[in-house]
């Protein structure tokens, strides 16, 4: 409760994305399989969820399964899968009760078909809220994101609907899966490891990077409060200088 009085209401940032990491380190501390660590992020997914909601986060965005998360011990990623097929049902009440609408970005279509057919049914069933928009990076990739832009952007100049002379930041950033949604300003990954991973290498350009040695099973309200209040306290400048920053507030006040 201190925490969350210590967190500015005005300044939230509209778009939180979460590296959501360390699951295989907390199962092996507590002896046991790489599955049991999934399947407790689970529950760290709902609490971190319901708190972003709770707190007037807009968009909540989970790095959930990467393109290269295929490479994985097959029997990691089939107890994933199963997984997900496991909860995205049972999640359905929890979303609803939340006003929260789940949103999908990736190659969903290599998924495996049961999996997408629940995906593509819970978006359905939760298309109407409006509190809260989660989207769950799915079969996705950075890289894997701009190459199927670019591809998008060849099949539309060869229809005669693109020039390449009017493409420009603007024009990218409509092909991609993220169109419909503002860039995030807050990046967390938990686990202590300090890299992006192939995650959202367009839209987090000026993003605030946040590192938390909390594996990801651990990780709670408490935790994300952390990361709010810290993100509170940058200055954000855009590759403006202080001065330029100060003056730019003064203008507007």
């Amino acid at each position: 409760m201190e925490l969350l009085k210590s967190i500015d209401p005005g300044k939230l940032p509209s778009h939180v994305a979460i590296i959501m990491d360390g699951n295989g380190r907390w199962a092996k501390r507590q002896g046991r399989n790489r599955a049991f660590g999934h399947h407790k992020g689970v529950d760290a997914v709902r609490t971190v969820a319901e708190t972003a909601a709770e707190l007037g986060i807009q968009y909540l965005t989970l790095y959930t399964f990467s393109t290269e998360n295929w490479n994985r011990p097959k029997e990691e990623v089939d107890a994933l899968m199963h997984l997900f097929v496991e909860t995205i049902e049972k999640e359905i009440p929890t979303l609803n009760k939340n006003n929260i609408r789940l949103n999908a970005i990736g190659d969903i279509n290599g998924l495996p078909e049961l999996n997408r057919e629940k995906l593509v049914s819970t978006i359905k069933q939760t298309q109407n809220n409006d509190r809260m928009v989660l989207t769950l990076a799915l079969n996705y990739s950075g890289r894997w994101e701009m190459v199927d832009a670019i591809r998008k952007m060849l099949h539309d100049q060869k229809k005669g609907l693109l020039n390449p002379e009017d493409v420009n930041e603007k024009t990218i950033a409509s092909y991609l899966n993220t169109a419909h949604m503002p860039e995030p300003e807050l990046v967390i990954r938990t686990s202590g490891e300090q890299r992006i991973s192939n995650f959202l290498l367009w839209q987090i350009a000026y993003s605030e990077l946040y590192f938390t040695p909390v594996l990801w099973p651990d990780f709670g309200k408490d935790d994300f409060y952390e990361a709010i209040i810290e993100y509170q306290r940058r200055e954000r400048r855009f590759g403006l200088t202080e001065e330029q920053i100060k003056n730019w507030r003064t203008e507007t006040e």
